[in-house]
This record gives C-alpha cells, structure tokens and sequence, in this order.
C-alpha cells in the first residue's frame, strides 16, 4: 500500500482545535464556522503518551490525515538517541504502523526557540539530530511505511532568541517535510518578512515540500486583511498550505470575527485544492 501524501502546492488547509484528541468538537467547530473540511488535524502528544489510534480513525473517516507533534518534555535526547526510550518507542510505532493510514509524525518542534527544554539553549543540537535519527531509524527498522516525518521549526526572529534552523537540520534521509511555526502578532507584520527568511534558510539545506504547521492572527492586527495576506503568501511561495491554530494559547487565536471568516472563506475557495 502506498503512504506518499501529495506534494501539491495549496493541498492542505489544516486545524488544531481545542480539545483535540480527546475530542473532534474542536475540529467540527472550525468546520461549522469556516465550512471547510480540514485534511490535516493537529494534536500535540506528551512523552510516554500512546498513539492516539481512535481520535486518528475519527479523523481519517473525515477526510483528515493526522498530524502529531511529540514533545519531549523535560525528557533526555540523548537518552533518547542512545536507546533507553526504545521500549515506548516501538510500543508507539507498532501502533502508528496497526493504522493503516497515514500519518504525520514530528518530534521536538520549534526546537531553535528558547522556550523548550529540548530547544535553544537547553539541549545542544548535535543531541537533538541524534534522537531525531534514532526515531526515525527505529521506526523504520520496524517497518513502519506510513508515516510522513514533519521537521517544524519557529520563524527565525533575531532579536526573540529565535535562531537559524540550520544546526538542528538531521539530514534529508530522515526528514520527508518541512514545517514552519510563525503567527501575526502586530499589525505591520506581513507575509514575506515573517516567513521568507526562514523559508531561504530552509531552502539551502532541502527542497522538501514546506508546511506551514502552526499559524494565526492575532485579533488586534486587522485579522481580514492579514488572513488575505496568509493565503497569498503561501500561494506566492509554493507551499503545502497551512494549518490554522484555532485555539486560545496566551491570546484568543479564534476565528471569531464575522469579517475575519469571511475572509478565509474566500481565501479557501480560491487556493484550496483536494489533493490528488
């Protein structure tokens, strides 16, 4: 059976919603405000936490393909790297593999930002390479076919202790995606200087298709308008699209405003395109 995903620019308008995967409400909330039916579906995943089959099959039978960020919260990487986390990492890829259906799989995201303990500052990126490796040779020692691995970093922001991606790269053999995290937080943020630095820094180490995997707008920066701007940029750029953070994390990141979903209404229509 074949586990590619499509690599169409503008095939993915994806969503994290709130209460995920303990819940789809979130998911069938987004739905029901923007009538779009999301193919990605976001959940973040702690350490030791088993795969989530049931809420990945609720998502399969609508049309999504699961997306799951592993956090190694407070976890040693290099532990990880040299085998001592094995045990729970087969347990997970056997499950991932008993699926059936794709999945997207990522690990330690927006490690070159300072706020994780396996990020920036807190764990060398020679050590988060190693566990990055390890995992996905693991996974792959054991067959597992179905998964597409999702390199996510931050946005490069210099004077944020946000640094370049570069270090933490494990290499194309181990990455199938790249995915980018970056949110319009003030109103004269834009497009290309938000995500266009970080997209050239990724482009000299890889062509592999670029996500954007967590994205919104703050409420205060002329949500429409910036809306607008998100669906053209990842059009102009060549992307796979962009998952929607529709969710409340220090600010309301909600689809809230009758103007703001009007405006992805129609930026929906004009760039989404069902995967073929």
């Amino acid at each position: 059976m074949n586990f590619t995903l499509p690599t169409t620019p503008g095939s993915y308008l994806g969503v994290y919603g709130r209460g995920v995967p303990i819940s789809y409400d979130g998911v069938n909330a987004f739905t029901a405000t923007t009538r779009i039916k999301p193919r990605l579906v976001v959940y973040y995943s702690g350490w030791f936490e088993p795969f989530k089959a049931g809420f990945a099959l609720t998502a399969a039978q609508h049309g999504a393909v699961p997306l799951v960020q592993i956090n190694p919260t407070r976890i040693s990487l290099a532990a990880i790297a040299a085998g001592k986390y094995d045990d729970y990492l087969t347990s997970y890829a056997e499950a991932v593999r008993s699926y059936h259906h794709p999945v997207i799989l990522g690990f330690g995201h927006e490690m070159n930002g300072n706020w994780y303990s396996w990020g920036y500052r807190h764990t060398r990126p020679t050590v988060f390479v190693a566990a990055w490796r390890h995992i996905v040779t693991l996974f792959r020692e054991l067959r597992v076919h179905n998964v597409t691995w999702l390199w996510t970093v931050n946005v490069i922001h210099r004077g944020g202790g946000i640094a370049s991606p570069a270090a933490w790269w494990p290499g194309r053999r181990y990455v199938t995606w790249v995915g980018l995290d970056g949110y319009y937080y003030k109103p004269s943020w834009t497009f290309a200087p938000l995500f266009g630095p970080t997209i050239a820094v990724v482009r000299k180490l890889t062509k592999d298709p670029i996500l954007i995997a967590e994205t919104s707008v703050a409420p205060t920066t002329d949500q429409p308008a910036k809306i607008v701007d998100l669906f053209a940029g990842t059009r102009l750029y060549g992307l796979l699209g962009f998952v929607w953070f529709n969710s409340v994390h220090n600010e309301d990141w909600r689809l809230n405003n009758a103007a703001a979903i009007a405006a992805f209404r129609r930026g929906a229509k004009t760039y989404h395109q069902p995967a073929s």
